[in-house]
């Protein structure tokens, strides 16, 4: 099997903008230079475009590419990079047998962001089976490489022995979940960063996910086969990065966007973009509605350069919505704005009215966060950014009252009543916070406790002028996890983050920004430093620990290794544990690997 031409749609680039132009502007001072760290254009103009535009996207090169339209950095890879197909899967990389099939009623299943659409990250006994002495002797069963990439930030699903994961290459893969092997690939328009969801359809199933381009698909899952695609999002920073909630035969899918980046780029006309949550039809991907987190923005003045400001933006939703049938409705929660004026959405906990999107109530936490990349020189006049990205929890109190848990990067875990239109119930610390500090991607609740790592990673900007790095990480400072009682917040535990060896790889971090994964008596955690490790709930002892920043031997044949783990948490599921692992976006290590760990 072959790809072909990733991400490069041929009507877009005939209308788009000159390939020549954006290389003159953006990438000549470098490529055109000779030096043995930067490849020479000569070199580039051998390369396949797929592979340039994916060094922008996810790759080497995503610090430049952050600051250049998805337009540009297709035309310029085209004009540089040649025509030629990007190669597939060897053949050995494929099962003998490639059916797929999932059953109406699974007996095991991590299906999307997490086990219930409570987003509790919580795996029951029956469906982990793994006991804590089984978490102990966990070893690993497989290694799968993604072919080409220096990232692998997508979570699977797993529905009994049947596993599907996107790649930063924009590739979907239907794995046997016990041995790897591969039964089908469908190729998206862009990166793929959120776990799909797999939801009936007729006789099979209908698999759903976002790519970072803005479109929303849905396969058939017994297949592979494209049944429709939606552009749900046309602003050219538009990420979906989280998994939809799937209710009665609906998707709700939340937008989100890394504009507040493009404006570190003066001739950059911050900032437009606008969150939301969009509700598609399963069966034909129809939207049945679009519920927008800001007003339309309107222009605002101009910036030093004479380049006009928009405004209001921002709020965009990073994680997956959480379910309340019983009021009929769900939660979301937003990010910061990106421009003045400051809304009183973003920084927020919402609730949606499940059938309209009506905005039933909202909770603005943290009131004023205008952030963006112009902050770091223009000093005094930015919020803290303080985002949530991660999904809130829904869980019932040993007093019997509902309660909705949200963690913010400010550090701080927030206990709202959903009855009382998000009142806050109780708050406690468990962090430094700061703009890629605090709860990060995602908690976990077993119901009596709730468990936040923090990210706290210390960052510089590199002192090497080619050094093509956003930031350089401090290998000492950063992480914490902690155990707060869901009953009044108060502290059960907490587990001081572990320094990086001195021969730590460069991007080594004791910081811990990845999702938080429970299941009874065990808490899994992962750190920037590439360890993934299984605490005891009770008093957050480390039962087990294994670093994943290092090269496998892998079942498809490609070359891997682990790096950092930054987004996707640990996924657990019949007796065996999954996490892809590489990471460089904050200054981390970069890798390109899915593991899967077994006590057999």
């Amino acid at each position: 099997m072959r790809y072909f031409l990733l991400f490069l749609p041929v009507a877009v680039l005939a209308a788009g903008p000159s390939g020549a132009d954006v290389y003159q502007k953006r990438c000549s001072g470098c490529h055109n230079q000779a030096n043995p760290r930067i490849p020479p254009r000569s070199a580039l103009e051998k390369m396949p475009s797929a592979r340039i535009l994916r060094a922008l996207e996810t790759g080497a090169m995503q610090s430049i590419g952050f600051t250049i339209n998805r337009d540009d950095k297709i035309a310029v890879a085209s004009y540089l990079g040649t025509n030629a197909p990007v190669s597939g899967p060897p053949a050995a990389a494929f099962c003998s047998d490639r059916s797929v099939h999932l059953d109406a009623a699974p007996k095991f299943e991590w299906n999307g962001w997490s086990p219930g659409s409570d987003n509790a990250r919580f795996q029951p006994a029956a469906a982990a089976q793994l006991s804590i002495d089984q978490v102990r002797k966990l070893k690993l069963k497989w290694a799968f490489g993604f072919d080409g990439d220096i990232t692998a930030f997508a979570p699977p699903t797993v529905i009994d022995g049947q596993a599907f994961v996107g790649s930063a290459g924009g590739v979907i893969y239907a794995l046997h979940a016990d041995s790897g092997c591969i039964q089908w690939t469908f190729q998206a328009n862009g990166p793929v960063r959120s776990a799909p969801v797999a939801a009936p359809l007729g006789r099979g199933h209908a698999l759903l996910f976002g790519d970072m381009s803005g479109w929303f698909y849905a396969l058939h899952a017994e297949t592979g086969k494209l049944l429709w695609k939606q552009h749900i999002e046309t602003h050219d920073s538009t990420r979906l990065t989280a998994a939809p909630l799937v209710y009665k035969g609906t998707a709700y899918v939340p937008v989100a966007s890394w504009e507040e980046t493009r404006s570190s780029d003066a001739q950059y006309p911050c900032c437009t973009f606008r969150g939301s949550v969009v509700a598609l039809r399963i069966r034909d991907g129809k939207q049945l509605w679009k519920t927008y987190m800001t007003p339309p923005p309107h222009e605002t003045g101009k910036n030093a350069q004479g380049v006009p400001r928009f405004g209001p933006s921002g709020a965009g939703v990073w994680s997956t919505p959480t379910l309340d049938t019983k009021r009929g409705v769900f939660y979301v929660t937003t990010g910061d704005n990106y421009s003045q004026p400051a809304t009183d959405t973003s920084d927020a906990v919402m609730a949606l009215d499940l059938a309209s999107g009506r905005i039933e109530w909202s909770k603005q936490i943290t009131a004023a966060d205008v952030f963006n990349g112009t902050c770091r020189s223009e000093s005094g006049k930015c919020g803290p950014d303080f985002d949530f990205g991660s999904s809130a929890i829904l869980t019932t109190a040993p007093d019997g009252r509902q309660l909705l848990l949200a963690g913010q990067k400010s550090g701080i875990v927030f206990a709202l009543d959903p009855a009382k239109k998000g009142e806050i119930v109780w708050q406690m610390r468990v962090g430094i916070g700061g703009t890629n500090g605090g709860v990060q991607w995602g908690m976990a609740s077993d119901g009596r406790e709730v468990f936040a790592s923090v990210s706290d990673v210390v960052r510089t900007s590199p002192k090497n002028p080619l050094d093509t790095r956003r930031f350089v990480v401090d290998p000492k400072k950063g992480g914490g996890l902690t155990a707060l009682r869901v009953a009044d917040g108060s502290q059960a535990w907490h587990v001081t983050p572990m320094p990086c060896a001195e021969d730590a790889p460069s991007g080594c971090s004791p910081s811990q920004p990845g999702a938080v994964t429970a299941i009874p008596g065990v808490v899994f955690a992962s750190s920037v430093d590439g360890h993934l490790r299984a605490h005891s709930a009770e008093d957050g002892r480390v039962l087990w620990d294994f670093n994943t920043a290092r090269e496998f031997d892998t079942v498809n044949g490609v070359k891997a290794k682990g790096g950092s783990i930054d987004g996707p948490g640990a996924v657990v599921v019949g007796g065996t544990v999954f996490i892809t692992s590489g990471y460089p976006r904050n200054g981390g290590i970069p890798g390109n690997v899915l593991l899967a760990f077994g006590t057999n």
